[in-house]
């Protein structure tokens, strides 16, 4: 994601220290999640993916160490103003991960928080990060692409609402699918990516984006959509840490093949 957004304002794809650290940050802190996580989920470690994180728990913990040290040596090499404009998203993310509320609760366990957060916190990592980092102005076509790209991000997101239904309600926890059901989530998912494809139309209007980048994006939007269908059809894993957390992979490869053209 922060790759796809470096490509639309430079037309190239660099791997840039700020890609560095935004890749070891999620790898450190989904690693620090699946920990603290196996502590909220006891009843279920005994099956499904509960059982391959509470089997390789030392192996996530040291991907977490290592990805840790990577990030620090990226972090220093980052600007000023993007070390800055991380402190938000950072705290939000670590209160995400760790239990310092009440009752050893995180963000995540409040009702309706994680989804929003999710979005929040991808769209303000990998939009408005990219743009301090190249200089850019901070103009609408920033505001549409970090409304397009947390729109998105929610989106995707509601399909692991539906998987962790039984999580959640053993956590206490109320989701959007537990509120309204698992097939208006999913109307609710093609909604946000109608919203989404509109914010795209609006940066190919002002001419931010090339037509062949909106097509690229569009396209992905539908193959989204299409996903997120099953989303209530299967339990299986690697429908959603593949083919879901893959559309990402997917639109980046939409935006980046279509340029060719």
């Amino acid at each position: 994601m922060v790759l796809q957004t470096q490509f639309l304002l430079t037309e190239e794809v660099v791997f840039t220290p700020l890609a560095g650290l935004v890749f070891c940050a999620t790898l450190f802190l989904y690693a620090i999640h699946r920990i603290v996580g196996l502590f909220k989920v006891k009843p279920f470690t005994k099956t499904g993916r509960y059982q391959v994180i509470s089997s390789f728990k030392n192996h996530i913990i040291f991907y977490a160490v290592i990805a840790a040290i990577g990030g620090l040596y990226f972090f220093w090499q980052i600007s000023f103003i993007v070390k800055m404009a991380l402190i938000i998203p950072g705290i939000l993310s670590f209160a995400y991960v760790l239990p310092f509320l009440n009752g050893k609760k995180r963000l995540r366990d409040l009702d309706f928080v994680k989804i929003f957060l999710v979005a929040i916190v991808w769209a303000w990592v990998s939009v408005l990060l990219p743009y301090l980092e190249m200089n850019k102005p901070a103009d609408s076509s920033l505001i549409f692409m970090a409304l397009e790209r947390g729109l998105f991000i929610f989106a995707i997101t509601i399909p692991f609402d539906i998987r962790d239904l039984q999580v959640d309600a053993h956590n206490n926890v109320t989701t959007i699918p537990a509120r309204i059901g698992a097939r208006k989530s999913k109307y609710l998912a093609a909604i946000l990516m109608a919203v989404s494809m509109f914010c795209v139309l609006l940066n190919t209007y002002m001419h931010f984006y090339d037509l062949w980048t909106a097509f690229g994006l569009l396209i992905s939007a539908f193959f989204t959509v299409f996903v997120i269908n099953y989303a209530d059809k299967t339990e299986e894993d690697y429908f959603f840490t593949g083919a879901v957390d893959g559309l990402m992979l997917v639109q980046f490869g939409m935006v980046y093949g279509f340029s060719f053209l």
